[in-house]
């Protein structure tokens, strides 16, 4: 029988996803060797809030180009982001 998460538990392992591939595959600022792994929790409900509404790969690259340019005082590189959208994309949102 397999068990069904509760809406709650399914958020969290959503989030928790959303965490990891921010952390390790984004990482503009290379910290994911020594630094705290919640550096970008708060990006996270910006990005699950977009993968929610059904956006496009496009608006996810975006995102990430605007927190790395405006956020943070990166120069950014759109074409590097492509690899972390398409990641996210696969995530399954619905709860």
């Amino acid at each position: 029988m397999i068990k069904k998460l509760s809406k709650k538990a399914k958020a969290i392992e959503i989030q928790e996803s959303i965490r990891q591939i921010l952390f390790y595959d984004w990482d503009p600022i290379g910290i994911n060797e020594f630094g705290p792994s919640d550096e970008y929790d708060s990006y996270a409900g910006s990005i699950y809030r977009l993968l929610a509404s059904g956006t496009s790969e496009y608006q996810i690259i975006e995102r990430l180009y605007q927190f790395e340019t405006a956020s943070m005082g990166l120069s950014g590189n759109r074409e590097k982001l492509k690899h972390v959208a398409e990641k996210l994309m696969k995530l399954n949102v619905s709860l």
